[in-house]
């Protein structure tokens, strides 16, 4: 690759939950104080932190070759980008975020059209008039610089339009969600002119592969443990696996060794049945990246 590939990581909230997944799929960042240019050790590769929302015109307009950010961004400022994966991931949780229209809890407001005439206050605009304007319902819509939830409670708008993942700060503010516009997660774009440099694609295409990987291998561990030849079968029947476990011969001896990936939510459970049916010695450990093909 002649030249180096301009890659966009979002600045803010999801800042640190992104430089861990590029740390887990290979890729050491470093952001130097307040610098908007962190280091990356690939020398292909130059890095430049930027706002979610801004991330999609910039990677459309060619000052990024590729970027993450919302799909609820690409929706709202770019047309003409394309969509390399997900990445489902957040400072919270692994579910998808949701926008939602929200009204203080003792409005008379139940639909999405008992909103006809009245004023909506959120960040995303232009996919929030789309949505009422293909529903036919007239509303107002106001930008709003933060704070959004606050905008029913001062009476500067009858309803919101917020991104929530556990409606937490939402009921917080006395308010209570009546329709879901959208479910948004990180996606990974690039723009055309990128995607069609074949050098620059392989790269992408290889970053993508590993950042999967490295989500996929967090919700998962590996276990190793020592068996008993007499005990194999009813231990092999309790582990789920991509294929099927790898069983190995102890050295000069009649037990085996035993070992597989599992759901980590399914540990907990699994190791006292293990252990039940004969297994000796289990081992669980993190795994770093899950990749197939």
């Amino acid at each position: 690759m002649n030249e180096q590939l301009k890659l966009g990581l979002p600045k803010g909230s999801l800042q640190a939950a992104t430089l861990a997944l590029f740390k887990k799929a290979g890729w050491d960042v470093s952001v130097a104080g307040r610098s908007y240019f962190p280091s990356i050790d690939d020398d292909t590769i130059t890095c430049a932190l930027c706002r979610a929302q801004e991330m999609a015109i910039n990677v459309e307009n060619g000052t990024l070759d590729v970027g993450l950010t919302g799909r609820d961004w690409i929706a709202e400022y770019a047309s003409d980008v394309h969509v390399v994966t997900d990445l489902v991931y957040s400072k919270v949780s692994a579910k998808p975020a949701r926008w939602v229209v929200a009204v203080a809890y003792d409005s008379p407001v139940q639909t999405l059209e008992d909103l006809q005439g009245k004023t909506v206050s959120t960040e995303l605009v232009g996919y929030t008039k789309r949505f009422f304007d293909e529903r036919g319902i007239d509303v107002k819509v106001k930008f709003s610089w933060g704070a959004t939830e606050a905008k029913v409670v001062s009476g500067l708008a009858d309803a919101i339009v917020e991104i929530t993942e556990t409606e937490s700060t939402i009921k917080a503010h006395g308010l209570r969600v009546i329709h879901e516009l959208m479910q948004t997660n990180t996606q990974l774009i690039v723009n055309k002119t990128a995607w069609a440099d074949p050098a620059k694609r392989e790269k992408i295409e290889e970053m993508a592969m590993l950042l999967k990987g490295a989500l996929v291998a967090g919700k998962l561990v590996g276990l190793k443990m020592n068996v008993a030849k007499a005990d194999v079968e009813k231990v092999v029947n309790l582990l789920p696996s991509l294929h099927a476990p790898t069983v190995a011969h102890l050295y000069q001896s009649d037990w085996l060794s035993v070992e597989t990936v599992v759901d980590s939510g399914a540990v907990r459970d699994l190791i006292p049945r293990l252990l039940k049916e004969g297994a000796e010695g289990i081992i669980e450990y993190p795994l770093n990246k899950v990749v197939n093909k």
